[in-house]
This record gives structure tokens, C-alpha cells and sequence, in this order.
């Protein structure tokens, strides 16, 4: 990794979000404040953010959710895990070492 470099998401937390993303596609709550918290942290940017919001069916706002997510960093994805356990505790273990 270069120094000061943004570092993507392992092989590691790429499988742990595909495959806990089958289960958060049909149980997140995709609501605004969730999606404005994301884009606060900066996990997703406010483009993706308004794109999703634009998206009517619930599982297919967290289906393109979960796709921006593995384009972004370890950080973000460690600030999505954040919001998650403040919004929706209940998910975290499914996209952790825990779940």
C-alpha cells in the first residue's frame, strides 16, 4: 500500500459482505436518516446517496448499497459497520468475524 494511500477492501471482507449480503439485502432499513448518517461518515458520497434514495423497492436501495459499499475503503466500510451497530445493532454480527 502506498503511504497515505486509501487501502480497498481485503479478498476477506469482500466475501464477508457478499455473503452477508444476501441476508442485510432482505432485512436493512434502508430509510433516509440511515442513508444521510452513510453519507455523513463518509461511506457513501451524496450522488450515491440521492441515487439511492431515488430507488422505490427497499431491497434494491440496499442491494446498490451493498454494491457501493465494496468499491469504497476498509475505512468506510469500518464507519458503514459503525452506523449499522448505532442504526440497526441487530445486523452487525452478520458483517463481522462475529456473524
Amino acid at each position: 500500500m502506498e503511504s497515505g494511500g486509501v487501502r480497498p477492501l481485503d479478498a476477506a471482507q469482500m466475501m464477508r459482505l457478499h455473503v452477508s449480503g444476501v441476508y442485510l439485502i432482505d432485512r436493512m432499513d434502508p430509510n433516509h436518516a440511515f442513508l444521510t448518517e452513510l453519507t455523513a461518515v463518509g461511506c457513501i458520497t451524496w450522488p450515491q446517496r440521492e441515487h439511492l434514495v431515488n430507488l422505490v423497492q427497499p431491497r434494491e436501495r440496499n442491494e446498490k448499497l451493498l454494491e457501493f459499499l465494496t468499491r469504497r475503503s476498509v475505512d468506510d466500510f469500518e464507519n458503514f459497520i459503525k452506523v449499522l451497530s448505532k442504526e440497526q445493532a441487530h445486523l452487525v454480527p452478520f458483517v463481522t468475524d462475529g456473524g
